[in-house]
């Protein structure tokens, strides 16, 4: 009988090991134009609607809320945990967030909701969407993004949201920086811009606190070597050469070994990127660090199925849409996710 407890006592704290060890995942996705079909008179979302030129309906959305169930619940899956953040973009609003969390395969992780209505034209936005269980919030806040050059630029808000994980300081930014319209160095000076921003509030908040750990994420239609994340935002490409106060991006090997997110003209991009402060990528601070996926020799990951992914056609290969002009692909997104690990 005691050797049956002891057994059991072992087992027990086995699982409990594990469960400890299991890493935490970050996420961002754009979700390309999530609108919900009903049509806002503030907001330029005509497109979005059972009357306008795509014949947004029911239907058609409920496709694609069962598809991004999919994309979160399989990313879900990987080490059979949900993700404790998940950051997306191009979301109309709240509703459609809800929507989301409600879903019959994401709802047991109750997720919480960060989101705020902000100023771009077509009225989509950012946001995030939290596990409470894990991660304990003390503040949210939209931040007006800012063109110097362009004081009556209106595009979306920075998100920010900061609380605790295993009461270890984490701050949480995520945005959606200006296109490329216009062509790449004519708009560059915009996401510059934006990256500096971003730069100046996590400089802000780990002035006033260094031991916080600082992720920030979103579409930056840029790549990680491009200058406005290098010397906008200021992040470097190998761990060796970070120093206090510095930032990371996993994501610029990738691109360099040829992975991407979206594709144009049969070349890849990594244009959803997540960067993070050395505190976090070194583990400098606290006991949470960035941490690889097993067998893998980057710290960034893409989430990219064979379901998600164009078969045939002018885009084989391409991220399967859910558009593609006016004719309706029922895909998932032009951009595949990414994530990230946090653990000891």
């Amino acid at each position: 009988m005691k050797k049956l407890l002891l057994v059991t006592a072992l087992f027990a704290l086995l699982i409990s090991f594990s469960f400890a060890q299991k890493p935490y995942k970050v996420v961002f996705y754009n979700l390309e134009n999530f609108f919900d079909t009903i049509n806002d008179p503030e907001v330029h979302d005509d497109e979005f609607t059972p009357e306008g030129p795509k014949k947004w309906n029911s239907a058609k959305y409920n496709k694609k809320l069962a598809n991004t169930e999919r994309v979160f619940f399989d990313i879900a899956a990987i080490n059979k945990d949900y993700p404790v953040i998940i950051g997306v973009s191009e979301v109309e609003n709240r509703s459609v967030l809800e929507d989301i969390i409600a879903t019959r395969k994401l709802a047991p992780a109750n997720y919480r909701i960060s989101h705020f209505d902000s100023p771009e034209a077509r009225g989509v936005d950012v946001a995030f969407l939290y596990r409470p269980d894990v991660f304990k919030i003390e503040g949210e806040k939209a931040v007006r993004t800012v063109i110097p050059s362009l004081p009556d630029f209106k595009t979306r808000d920075i998100l920010t949201l900061w609380g605790t994980i295993e009461n270890e300081p984490f701050f949480f930014m995520v945005a959606h920086w200006p296109s490329r319209l216009g062509g790449k160095e004519a708009s560059e000076f915009k996401r510059i811009a934006v990256g500096q921003q971003m730069r100046s509030i996590a400089d802000s908040v780990m002035k006033a606190n260094p031991n916080t750990k600082v992720v920030m994420m979103g579409d930056f239609n840029d790549d990680p070597t491009d200058k406005s994340i290098a010397q906008g935002l200021g992040a470097k490409f190998k761990l060796k050469d970070l120093k206090e106060g510095d930032f990371f991006s996993p994501y610029a090997d990738m691109l360099k070994a040829g992975y991407g997110t979206l594709a144009y003209g049969d070349a890849w991009n990594i244009f959803d990127n997540i960067v993070v402060s050395e505190n976090l990528a070194k583990g400098s601070t606290g006991k949470l660090k960035l941490q690889q996926a097993s067998g893998s020799k980057f710290y960034g990951n893409i989430f990219k199925q064979h379901y998600m992914v164009q078969k045939e056609g002018q885009y084989k290969g391409y991220p399967l849409r859910t558009y593609v002009g006016n004719n309706f692909q029922g895909g998932y997104s032009d951009h595949f996710p990414v994530y990230i690990y946090i653990g000891k």
